[in-house]
């Protein structure tokens, strides 16, 4: 008897529904949608405004919304607020029938119940005729996730009399704080902590990230996840800025980083739940993190290395380079790391420039393709295909002015009336562009590479008069080339001299496959440090993973020449730091030794995580190698580590399995930083448009 009578609406922020002219009287239930979940769940609803809901579906609503106890407290609530709006002859005093709710044993429905509910709600008894109207609206709402708190519910009357129900407390502000707080705080940054876990180590799985362009990027680079995540917890988004912070201070070992954040945190949080306070634990875990700095700093070793026995600097690259999508060319892709940061490098002064090394692609052949080469390589070719693919002994013109006739900076214009002006103007700029063409070829430049382009007729021009070009490349290869060739950019062309032509060895182009597309290489430049890294792969996201594990090799071999001490890694040093912790927590009185020990613990996340991502039982192959490095005494420590590879030994030294020291140093540092800083906020505001409710 309902079907016709209900008749909801969708507008962009409310809902209201209504009953019919006939109707005996008229509701509205209004919210203020503030999630997308309600909006979705909202449209897939009601398909467009004026949608008539029949019998079945008030029969589904009935079933599904009213079914719980919340649903019953809900009708209960909404039930009081509208009978005080009615008629007295149509107040009802019952409440919705015990048989809309819904008996479940396990997955079985009572079907008994379920047909005494559908019977009440197909014939209306509800107290009286108009009794299933606010039964139904509230089942709407319910269904809907409107109405999230019945208590704050309020009825009011339309300029017209009718009653409409308004929840308030969606808009308002919401607190957090205290243990609340950290807790909250604690839970967020272990769930960015596990996605990243995975990713750790040699056996560490990848992560396929789309974008929201559809954009696809396959990883298993800590920062690079982090950064293409969309996070917004305020903490999770500490994580990813402590990544980040890793990934431009050292390079490398930024899924460690945020595994041993996320490790701290987790063991805080088994300590407040104890009561402690926060303060004491943060307190406990900086002097747990000196003792952790000054173990590093005993059990580090120190390689030698030069320009010409360069065997341990690949050793250490072939590290950092195990767990990449590189791996199975991890040795070629070490020497390339190791020569090209030896090219730029000032041994004396310990110096990397990192501004000498470009790293290039492009998609076609094999990662084993990848090549070094002491020059630079411009993704451009000669203007003209019958200019000469080859020039040796170059003599480069860097222009970053236009290569074209001088034009007139007036707002005149020149009108031409005759077939003989146009002529007269065609030869005009002829003369003029071969006047430039043989200014250029008198300072001695035998290559002119230019940053804007020029027409089809001085291209021609530049063929005829025996001047090879180059056009339209970027501002960042003109600095390059500016670096490499020892050239100085030109940016007006009467300022062009023969002391500010840069010079290289030869200038070629390269082919690629069949589609014969080009590149320019220019080799044996006059600055010899400057250096490009090609890398070839079967595709765009290959290649772009490539580069990524480049730099964090190229990272690894720069600290190195910087500071030339390092641990073992395999978490062996994380493991003779937690014993070296554990044996400092017990001599400390206080309070401070729960969180030193909790640090302990802490640091065994890492080999743990390595265990777990090769194969092993974690928790056996820990216990194992912990008690191994305790037989060996603190003069053995630092050595022993959980044998990732599978070779029968779990001696890092003998593998030559090694990370730089300061990179170590600067995770244990960073990662207890975070913590303090999370573990000292006690209090969340999440503004909203209400008032604040405290």
């Amino acid at each position: 008897m309902y079907s016709e009578c209900v008749q909801p609406v969708a507008t962009p922020q409310l809902m209201h529904i209504t009953r019919s002219a006939h109707c005996p009287a008229s509701l509205n239930v209004g919210h203020n949608i503030s999630t997308s979940l309600a909006e979705m769940r909202m449209q897939s609803f009601m398909t467009d405004t004026g949608y008539q809901i029949g019998r079945n579906e008030y029969r589904e609503t009935c079933l599904s919304s009213v079914a719980g106890g919340q649903g019953r407290q809900t009708t209960h609530h909404l039930h009081s607020k509208v009978n005080s709006f009615r008629p007295p002859h149509h107040r009802t005093t019952a409440p919705p029938p015990k048989s809309a709710r819904l008996v479940r044993h396990g997955n079985q429905i009572d079907r008994l119940q379920k047909h005494k509910a559908r019977k009440s709600c197909d014939t209306g008894q509800y107290g009286d005729e108009s009794g299933p109207l606010e039964w139904y609206v509230v089942a709407i709402a319910v269904r809907l996730h409107l109405l999230t708190d019945v208590a704050a519910a309020s009825v009011m009357k339309d300029e017209q009399g009718r009653p409409f129900i308004i929840v308030r407390d969606q808009g308002k502000k919401k607190r957090q704080y205290g243990n609340e707080a950290v807790k909250s705080h604690i839970l967020a940054a272990r769930t960015v902590a596990n996605i990243v876990k995975t990713s750790l180590g040699p056996r560490g799985l990848d992560k396929i990230l789309i974008s929201p362009d559809g954009d696809i990027t396959v990883t298993n680079d800590g920062a690079t996840i982090l950064q293409q995540m969309e996070i917004s917890n305020p903490v999770a988004k500490l994580l990813v800025e402590l990544s980040k912070s890793q990934d431009d201070e050292i390079g490398d070992g930024t899924t460690g980083v945020v595994v041993l954040a996320g490790a701290l945190l987790e063991q805080a949080a088994e300590l407040v739940d104890k009561g402690i306070h926060p303060i004491r634990i943060a307190d406990g875990y900086d002097q747990a993190c000196e003792i952790a700095v000054a173990e590093l700093d005993r059990i580090s070793d120190t390689i030698e290395f030069g320009k010409q026995d360069t065997k341990n600097l690949v050793k250490v690259a072939r590290t950092s380079l195990g767990s990449k999508i590189v791996s199975k060319a991890h040795d070629q892709f070490a020497n390339i790391a190791v020569d090209a940061v030896l090219s730029v490098a000032d041994l004396e002064r310990k110096d990397v420039d990192f501004e000498l090394i470009k790293v290039d692609g492009k998609v076609g052949g094999a990662l084993e393709d990848t090549i070094l080469v002491k020059g630079v390589i411009v993704d451009k070719d000669f203007s003209h295909p019958q200019m000469p693919s080859e020039v040796r002994d170059a003599k480069i013109a860097i222009l970053t002015c236009a290569f074209e006739p001088p034009k007139p900076k007036t707002k005149h214009k020149l009108d031409i009336s005759s077939v003989e002006e146009y002529k007269k103007l065609q030869s005009y700029e002829r003369e003029k562009f071969i006047e430039m063409i043989q200014q250029i070829k008198d300072t001695g430049a035998n290559l002119a590479i230019c940053q804007w382009g020029f027409d089809d007729e001085a291209n021609h021009l530049l063929l005829q008069n025996g001047l090879p070009a180059v056009r339209w490349v970027g501002g960042p290869e003109i600095e390059l080339i500016a670096i490499a060739t020892n050239g100085r950019i030109v940016p007006r062309f009467e300022d062009l001299k023969a002391e500010k032509l840069g010079s290289a060895g030869i200038v070629r182009e390269m082919s690629f496959g069949t589609t014969r597309e080009k590149m320019l290489v220019i080799e044996d430049c006059a600055n010899t440090r400057a250096v490009t890294v090609f890398v070839r792969g079967s595709n765009k996201m290959i290649i772009d993973e490539a580069r990524r594990s480049l730099h964090d090799a190229l990272c690894v071999v720069r600290n190195l020449v910087r500071d030339n001490r390092v641990v073992y890694g395999g978490g062996a040093a994380e493991i003779a730091c937690s014993l070296a912790v554990e044996d400092a927590a017990v001599k400390t009185p206080g309070l401070e030794q729960y969180a030193m020990r909790a640090f302990s613990e802490a640091l065994d996340a890492v080999p743990m995580a390595l265990a777990e991502n090769s194969g092993m039982n974690p928790i056996a192959t820990l216990a194992e190698v912990k008690s191994q490095q305790v037989k060996a005494g603190p003069e053995g420590r630092g050595k022993l580590g959980v044998d990732c590879m599978n070779k029968g030994s779990n001696d890092m030294k003998e593998a030559f399995v090694i990370d730089p020291l300061i990179g170590k140093k600067q995770q244990l540092m960073l990662a207890t930083q975070l913590c303090r800083m999370v573990l000292k906020i006690n209090n969340v505001i999440v503004s909203g448009s209400g008032e604040m409710d405290f």
